[in-house]
């Protein structure tokens, strides 16, 4: 075995011996609960230890899910004061999001924090600076950070092959039922303050910081409730302009769910996004791997969260930090808010 054969062992060796990431799971009503359960389960960094849930009648109604039924139920206090926990994945409501995020911070934990983190800026601002002062990870629970598609696009950005960026466009909708109505009936975004923080977490590692946040936050379908169900934000750019749209009343909304990145030189439109990506490239001049004019790009099924949480073990396990920085996720709620209405 020569040198570099023997540092490869070596290096294979050590990450298949690294202590597994033990992980306390906080809260279990958010519909993205049972994915991240399965991006934890066998074979990843993790080993999941116990779960919390304190409203009783959620417990009753969804504590009994398969993916749950190895792990040890346990108060907020106790699984707080578990030294052996590394970190606590949040997936409550949220009105208790920067509450019960700042206590597991102040434990000493990592924290992965479902999204949206609270309808305000103050207080998540004193949450992050928790976690910078500890050295504790902070990671947001936003769909498409990791999405292939997405990274190909910020990829082709970054290189040129786009020229200038002259617009980022990003379609949510969804379908919901008036339980779901309900829940978001209670913040004045709405539509856009549940969803439209996936798009413009991904739009803004693209443009940075808008210089101005336009929303139109309507009520536009018969249904008698208060939910802005009809929403849209245009954020203006030193250059460049990012239009986001989420209703919450589309048939097939899944699938028209897209995000588009429109420059000078070329432009890469994603729909549908998820399961199974369709990329729409135009390149005025071939670039990179990409010809001359128009082509299509299909790519294997994403799985929610699992790129996510493998990059949160490894950076827990070797100390590194995440992809997103801390200044990362303020100006993504911060932006998040503006669209929404919360904050001017």
């Amino acid at each position: 075995m020569n040198r570099r054969q023997l540092l490869l062992a070596t290096g294979a060796f050590c990450a298949s011996a690294a202590p597994k990431v033990r992980v306390g799971v906080l809260g279990i009503q958010h519909s993205h609960l049972s994915g991240k359960l399965q991006a934890m389960g066998p074979g990843s960094a993790f080993e999941l230890v116990s779960v919390c849930e304190p409203d009783p009648a959620i417990r009753a109604a969804k504590g009994k899910q398969p993916l749950l039924e190895s792990l040890r139920w346990t108060t907020v206090d106790d699984m707080l004061g578990d030294k052996s926990l590394d970190l606590v994945v949040f997936e409550g409501a949220v009105k208790d999001a920067i509450p019960l995020g700042k206590r597991i911070l102040e434990a000493g934990k990592h924290l992965h924090l479902e999204k949206p983190p609270g309808n305000t800026l103050a207080p998540f601002k004193d949450l992050v600076e928790t976690a910078r002062k500890r050295n504790r990870l902070l990671q947001l629970g936003y769909l498409y950070r990791y999405h292939a598609g997405v990274d190909l696009a910020l990829e082709a950005y970054q290189k040129g092959w786009l020229g200038e960026i002259q617009m980022v466009r990003g379609t949510i909708n969804s379908d919901r039922d008036m339980a779901q109505r309900a829940v978001e009936a209670r913040y004045p975004g709405g539509a856009m303050f549940e969803l439209g923080g996936h798009m413009i977490d991904r739009m803004l590692a693209f443009l940075g910081r808008p210089t101005k946040v336009n929303h139109w936050l309507r009520h536009d379908t018969k249904t008698s409730d208060s939910l802005k169900d009809n929403t849209l934000a245009v954020f203006e750019f030193n250059q460049g302009l990012g239009i986001m749209v989420s209703s919450a009343k589309m048939a097939a909304a899944d699938s028209h769910r897209s995000f588009e990145v429109i420059g000078t030189d070329g432009s890469i439109m994603i729909q549908p996004i998820e399961p199974e990506p369709v990329l729409k490239i135009y390149m005025r001049a071939a670039q990179g791997p990409y010809r001359k004019g128009v082509q299509e790009l299909r790519l294997p099924r994403q799985t929610r969260f699992l790129r996510d949480f493998e990059e949160l073990g490894k950076a827990i396990q070797s100390q590194t930090p995440l992809r997103y920085s801390y200044d990362h996720e303020l100006l993504l709620q911060e932006t998040l808010l503006r669209a929404s209405g919360e904050i001017a």
